[in-house]
């Protein structure tokens, strides 16, 4: 039976051994420590800053971006100081759906600024790091109209359709203002805020609503809540 102590290791950043006494021995003194590793740290910093900015931009453009909820249009879904996340690539993985929350740009945007090539490319990439506001507002609504769609409100009830739609997601406050029918033209959505009686939507025109919402204003759909941890849940 072999013995049990060839079975033994040494770790690979122990000190080297003296093979004629059997014990470790210090390395020599005289040899200048090694100064490479911390002059190829600071070299490499600035690329791994950027590979590392470059991810975070492409994330927030194409996979998922964060929004703070500013308002009360959407209580009690989303309170006001709510942070959520929105899926961007959901839009390509799927289509919108009645019911689904989106997170939209202004459907009626002010004419741009003309900052020039240099001053687009630095406006964008401050949008992507957060550090520049977008030139537009984005809005948060629940999807209740896809083209096509009939809408009807009467005396606080939702038909689309023809048919009563359950909302069990809205305000105990009811709004009984009554509203269309309304066919949803092509292109676009009709849109409502869950606390009815103090949300500016595609009831509206704008200044004092929305109107309708064209599809390819959609940045993409809720599906969480983030912060306060209070409130952490799946939308």
């Amino acid at each position: 039976m072999p013995d049990d102590a060839d079975d033994d290791v040494v770790p690979s950043d122990a000190p080297p051994t003296d093979p004629s006494v059997g014990v470790a021995t210090p390395p020599d003194a005289s040899e200048p420590p090694d100064r490479t590793k911390p002059d190829r740290f600071w070299r490499e910093l600035p690329v791994l800053l950027l590979v590392s900015l470059a991810i975070a931009i492409l994330i927030k453009t194409f996979l998922i971006q964060a929004f703070y909820i500013p308002s009360i249009s959407m209580e009690p879904t989303l309170d006001r100081g709510d942070r959520i996340l929105v899926c961007r690539i959901c839009l390509h993985l799927s289509d919108i759906q009645r019911g689904d929350i989106v997170v939209f740009s202004d459907p009626h945007p002010a004419p741009g600024v003309d900052r020039g090539p240099v001053g687009a490319l630095l406006h964008w990439l401050g949008q992507g790091l957060g550090a520049a506001q977008p030139e537009n507002k984005d809005y948060v609504k629940r999807v209740i109209g896809l083209p096509g769609d009939v809408v009807e409100l009467n005396d606080g009830q939702l038909f689309v359709n023809g048919e009563k739609v359950d909302e069990p997601y809205l305000n105990s406050e009811i709004d009984t203002r009554p509203f269309g029918p309304v066919t949803v033209p092509a292109g676009m959505l009709f849109v409502l805020g869950d606390d009815r009686a103090h949300s500016g939507d595609s009831r509206f025109p704008p200044p004092t609503g929305l109107g309708y919402v064209p599809e390819n204003t959609v940045i993409g759909k809720a599906f969480v809540i983030v912060y306060p941890p209070s409130r952490w849940g799946w939308l």
